[in-house]
């Protein structure tokens, strides 16, 4: 037996069917509806003086006294008591002060201290802005994470690439509007970079993981070897007409599964065209190559994946997640502190030059950072335990200050102490470069209206250039 969406398909060569779908058609422009591609591109609430976030994500807190905020008392007082009472922490308790194994200097015209372990940073300190008194609530590595990533350590919530993706879409139709290469996948995994109950499609496209090198990194299934786009494209078209023959009426939880998912598929049909070419370097010049440290030993993993954060940024994505890990010294700090700095400085050098020379760095900011920072008192002989207390982030472009240093933590790096930035003021600062009002940016779920600061955070406009 048919129904009638059924014969008007099938009878007159299907010209019924036609003519409903232009009565279909005719209805919907009467009752205007969302743009049909979610992740178009919408202004913000103001003029932003960012486009596009580049995020270098730390999985496992580096020491902030080690890397970025000097503490010369550490090494005046080196294995001396920590002369005030010491915070909570999670693992054992920690020993004496632990002076730092490296050396600071002083670079730029600002004159910002750097560590050795960060030369080549510290040759870019004149288009940075350092945050040095950001604080959170969480001294494990999942709830941490989840704060850093989502704004809350203890319930499901969507990332903030996902949030920066709801409200302003993507600058490229052909691509997501949110990537994230080689992501941490432990403590928190997929919820870090997850939409939660936004529509999935503002959850990250993911770009290799840490059990692969990231030559060989890809979208996974981004090519159909099967079917060809010819052939595809019927089937997305069939897709389409089936959906928009659905019985009238509201639409159920299951037809927006089914939106989505047909949403999902227009992207991955689309992507196909671009994406290819973009994930192949092979176009970059051999001074690009360099400049980022491919292709020469520690640096060749992470500097692929900030030229891969270049591309997609340049060709349009909206936030891009740049993870590497794993800085969680709790012994053998001098090693693996040096280690890790080794893969990652001079690549990421290399971005904060390449952006300024294409001119992109006007209008893409570029944050580093990590979920805590270390204790300036050692844990065992050589290590420093988690510090969520005080620690340091970092911006460059997209509208902040260069060669500016904002907040501070105490003597010894312990607590924050002037101007403390909490991380739901660093969500609202970040939005609020983006063009958006961190108040405004809402979605209302389980009958209440959610935002990535929640009910806190305050814009810090004095790191604004």
């Amino acid at each position: 037996m048919f129904n009638r969406r059924q014969l008007l398909k099938s009878c007159g060569a299907g010209f019924g069917s036609l003519a409903l779908s232009d009565l279909l058609a005719k209805t919907a422009a009467a009752d205007p509806a969302p743009p049909s591609n979610p992740l178009a591109s919408r202004p913000g609430h103001f003029p932003a003086r960012a486009k596009r976030v580049i995020f270098l994500f730390m999985h496992g807190g580096p020491s902030h006294v080690d890397t970025f905020d000097y503490k010369p008392l550490l090494a005046k007082h080196d294995g001396k008591p920590l002369p005030y009472d010491k915070p909570r922490i999670q693992f054992a308790q920690t020993g004496n002060l632990l002076q730092s194994p490296w050396k600071f200097q002083q670079y730029g015209q600002c004159g910002a201290w750097v560590s050795d372990l960060f030369p080549y940073v510290g040759k870019c300190v004149d288009d940075i802005t350092f945050l040095k008194s950001i604080h959170g609530s969480n001294e494990a590595h999942g709830g941490a994470l989840l704060k850093i990533h989502t704004g809350s350590d203890t319930f499901v919530r969507p990332s903030m690439g996902a949030w920066i993706s709801y409200g302003l879409g993507t600058e490229n139709e052909n691509l997501p509007s949110f990537i994230t290469i080689n992501p941490t996948m432990g403590h928190g995994g997929v919820r870090n970079f997850g939409s939660a109950f936004l529509p999935p499609i503002h959850q990250a496209t993911r770009i290799g993981s840490t059990r692969k090198s990231m030559k060989d990194a890809t979208i996974e299934n981004l090519t159909n070897v099967h079917v060809s786009p010819e052939l595809q494209r019927l089937e997305l078209e069939l897709l389409g007409d089936l959906d928009h023959l659905k019985r009238p009426g509201p639409s159920t939880p299951a037809d927006m599964a089914l939106e989505a998912r047909i949403e999902s598929f227009e992207l991955a049909y689309r992507m196909q065209s671009v994406a290819p070419d973009l994930l192949d370097l092979r176009d970059e010049t051999a001074d690009t190559l360099a400049m980022y440290g491919i292709d020469d030993g520690p640096t060749d993993n992470y500097g692929r994946q900030c030229l891969m954060a270049r591309r997609m940024a340049e060709a349009g994505v909206r936030f891009v997640q740049v993870s590497h890990a794993y800085w969680d010294q709790h012994s053998d700090l001098k090693k693996k502190h040096a280690e890790l700095a080794a893969e990652v400085d001079k690549p990421i050098a290399g971005l904060l030059t390449d952006l300024k020379q294409r001119g992109l760095l006007d209008d893409t900011l570029v944050i580093w950072g990590a979920e805590f920072g270390r204790t300036p008192t050692a844990q065992g002989k050589n290590g420093r335990d988690h510090n969520p207390h005080a620690f340091t982030y970092w911006m460059a472009g997209g509208g902040v200050k260069g060669g500016f240093s904002y907040g501070q933590s105490d003597d010894f790096g312990f607590y924050t102490g002037e101007n403390p930035m909490h991380v739901h003021d660093l969500h609202a600062t970040i939005l609020h470069l983006l063009g958006i009002d961190h108040e405004s940016l809402t979605y209302r779920y389980g009958g209440r209206d959610f935002r990535l600061t929640d009910v806190e955070g305050q814009v810090v406009h004095d790191i604004f250039a």
